[in-house]
């Protein structure tokens, strides 16, 4: 899987309220999903390099917020 890095960064750096807000009752911690950002971007995106669990993590709750949201530009 292709993983934009410069678009991660940009949700670990300045979308951490959505973070914790995806993460709100799901019994994961904020912190945890982004550790596994930080991780993929410590290693150049390289999805292949997460757990199996990191990946269901990053699927989960910081695809969406990779992804364009339907109605924005």
């Amino acid at each position: 899987m292709y993983v934009d890095l410069t678009l991660l960064k940009g949700v670990l750096c300045k979308r951490g309220e959505e973070i914790e807000k995806s993460v709100e009752g799901s019994g994961y911690l904020a912190k945890t999903v982004i550790g596994v950002g930080t991780f993929l971007l410590d290693n150049e995106g390289d999805f292949e390099l997460l757990s199996s669990k990191q990946k269901v993590t990053f699927e989960r709750f910081l695809l969406p917020l990779l992804t364009p949201r339907s109605g924005s530009r």
